[in-house]
């Protein structure tokens, strides 16, 4: 399998995409806009303790109080195998024993605020490395259960509780299986300095405020991605390709000959054929190469996706046709949870089976396919009308809230390409106009909240479109225009008024 990571850095967003041979599994996106949150670190302010409830909401500068429950404040006593989440065993804590109304307290953000939710957080901080996640809180060391091998296991958790510092706690990564003590030590002594830059920022200044910021979407691909299982990373940005190269050779050397700096004079994503894998990933329609299909519906509740036959009709056995289409759809269900990132409770309706046997096959095709998901999945199992529960961690805003936003017009029962995305695919359009015409100046005619987009802040974005080729460019604003629509037409550049 040829696996590759898709970097496509834009004026106004940043994209990565993984692909395994050449499908889209993965995509992550980032604006100045929807800039993520999540392992951000916060000197924040008590604003109100829920007795009640068991939390507290705290106050960290953003526009909604950061939700803190019981389990994320009191300390960690143990530790299950997996580095995406930490389980603790809690006995009865008040919250009002804890915190107080005005308290000033150091948390990380763990999920992103969602619909009318503001952001979790905790206590437990967390610093990833490449290698090792630093626990500057707890005092324990863990593996990660993806490393299967009980020799290798035993083998990296000596070699964690050799350097572990005195107080903390550290988690092997799975990214250090193969790795050595001194791969090891390397990686916590960065995670110490940072630590140390942390500490020092937690006392003297104004609170609520940031004290500490993930890396950027391209820097965290190559620290969480860019493992000896990606045969390529390609990007199209040179500036951002030279700092890719930089931190590959502080953190994994042998990796730098798979960095290629995408320099054609064609649009990235479109030269690897992502943006229709993109547009297929936001239908609500998915179809099995056997015939069926699924239908996936989200709600604020919860995620159901219903198995339909379709256009299959399979042979003379109707079990069979039945289970064909259901284990197709068990490997295919588990592709488009990890492709749109659905978190939460999944509810899967997989076409009747009434053998047992049949049953549990799909069951077992639909775990075996979730465990290429880098996120943490559990399939409960069948409910007594013959349900398939299932739940996904949710830690951000799913691909569709992120891509497209609620329609005026139909009071959120259909949506829409964001602005944002319009712009994007405007900028699109003017490398592919370009490159047909040679027209000096262009006039585009798009709905005016594109228009701001492509404008920017004092009209910054238009410059850096003008800059980048060497073009005028006038950006007309129309009302009557739809908001997914654009007009190019080449003008004359000496009728611009200067």
């Amino acid at each position: 399998m040829v696996n590759e990571i898709i970097a496509d850095v834009g004026l106004e967003e940043t994209r990565i995409a993984l692909l395994e041979d050449r499908e889209l599994v993965e995509i992550y996106i980032e604006r100045p806009s929807l800039e993520g949150m999540v392992g951000n670190i916060y000197r924040g302010k008590v604003s109100s303790v829920l007795p009640g409830m068991q939390a507290a909401f705290i106050d960290i500068g953003y526009e909604k109080n950061a939700f803190l429950y019981v389990s994320d404040a009191v300390a960690q006593k143990e530790y299950i195998e997996d580095e995406d989440e930490i389980y603790h065993n809690i006995r009865e804590y008040n919250i009002d024993e804890l915190f107080r109304p005005g308290q000033e307290i150091t948390v990380q953000v763990v999920k992103e605020p969602i619909g009318n939710k503001g952001p979790r957080v905790t206590t437990h901080i967390t610093l990833p490395g490449r290698q090792l996640v630093l626990l500057p809180n707890a005092d324990y060391v863990g593996v990660s259960r993806k490393i299967e091998d009980e020799n290798e296991r035993n083998k990296l958790k000596k070699i964690a509780e050799s350097i572990k510092p005195k107080g903390m706690g550290l988690i092997v990564r799975t990214a250090s299986e193969g790795k050595n003590t001194e791969d090891f030590t390397r990686d916590l002594n960065f995670l110490l300095k940072v630590w140390d830059s942390i500490r020092q920022k937690e006392t003297g200044g104004p609170v609520p405020r940031c004290i500490y910021k993930d890396l950027g979407l391209v820097c965290r691909s190559v620290r969480d991605l860019f493992t000896w299982n990606i045969d390529k990373f390609v990007i199209n940005d040179r500036q951002e390709y030279m700092k890719v190269l930089e931190l590959v050779e502080m953190i994994s050397p042998a990796l730098k000959m798979r960095v290629e700096y995408f320099n054609k004079n064609y649009d990235l994503f479109e030269y690897y054929q992502i943006e229709s894998k993109i547009s297929r990933a936001l239908s609500r329609k998915v179809w099995l190469k056997c015939g069926g299909y699924l239908v996936i519906d989200q709600t604020e509740a919860f995620t159901v996706v219903d198995v339909n036959t379709g256009k299959y009709v399979g042979g003379n056995n109707l079990e069979d046709t039945v289970l064909k289409t259901n284990m197709e759809a068990a490997r295919e269900i588990a592709k488009q949870l990890r492709l749109r990132d659905i978190g939460g409770i999944v509810i899967i309706d997989f076409i009747d089976m009434h053998e047992h046997e049949h049953q549990q096959m799909v069951l077992d095709a639909l775990r075996q396919a979730l465990k290429r998901d880098r996120t943490k999945t559990s399939v409960v199992g069948l409910t007594g009308l013959g349900l398939v529960e299932m739940t996904r961690k949710k830690v951000r805003q799913g691909l569709s809230s992120v891509l497209m936003t609620e329609c005026p017009h139909c009071s959120g029962t259909g949506k829409i390409l964001s602005p944002e995305s319009v712009a994007r695919n405007v900028e699109k359009e003017i490398t592919r106009y370009f490159n047909q015409t040679i027209a000096d100046a262009i006039q585009i005619e798009v709905h005016p909240a594109v228009a701001v987009i492509l404008t920017g802040v004092d009209g910054k974005n238009l410059i850096k479109l003008e800059n980048a080729y060497k073009k005028r460019i006038v950006v007309k604003a129309n009302s009557d225009i739809k908001r997914e629509e654009m007009k190019i037409k080449a003008i004359d550049i000496n009728s611009l008024v200067c």
